[in-house]
């Protein structure tokens, strides 16, 4: 029994808890939050608004149902943490990026294209602007994280 309790910790533990592989601790546990958050808000108006009133605006709804699987791999990835999990991230918060853009200038040069918002209308008004500023937080959070990964030493099993 006391050998139980005096286990050594594995190097993969210890590597696994340090901050260059957990990007969803300190600031990131912020970012993780408010991810979740828009995991929830945007895949459930989706889910509602596409089984209740697909016809009247089906690619708003769609690009809701979208942003929300986007936020969802954001957050996973977020959770999860080490730099398989960091890349994820990096890649879907360029794409978050990119479609809030998109959408954003596609709402305001022709409205009648989108009949009903979209969490990416009018670059995120509805939602106060964060589905623009959240992915420059995240990318900025990752780019630091891959740059205090780069900086610590490696750390082997010997």
């Amino acid at each position: 029994m006391a050998e139980d309790m005096t286990r050594p910790t594995e190097p993969a533990e210890t590597e696994a808890a340090g901050p260059a592989n957990r990007i969803g601790t300190g600031p990131g546990r912020l970012l993780l939050s408010l991810y979740a958050v828009f995991t929830v808000a945007a895949l459930s108006r989706s889910i509602v608004q596409l089984s209740t009133k697909y016809h009247e605006a089906p690619l708003a709804y769609a690009l809701s149902g979208v942003a929300g699987v986007v936020y969802a791999v954001i957050t996973l990835a977020l959770w999860r943490g080490g730099e398989s999990a960091r890349k994820v991230a990096l890649v879907c918060c360029s794409a978050e990026l990119i479609g809030v853009l998109a959408v954003g200038v596609a709402t305001i040069v022709d409205s009648s294209a989108f009949p009903d918002a979209t969490v990416w209308s009018d670059f995120g008004i509805g939602y106060v602007f964060l589905p623009l500023a959240l992915p420059v937080a995240g990318l900025l959070w990752l780019r630091r994280a891959a740059r205090e990964a780069g900086a610590q030493p490696q750390q082997t099993g010997h």
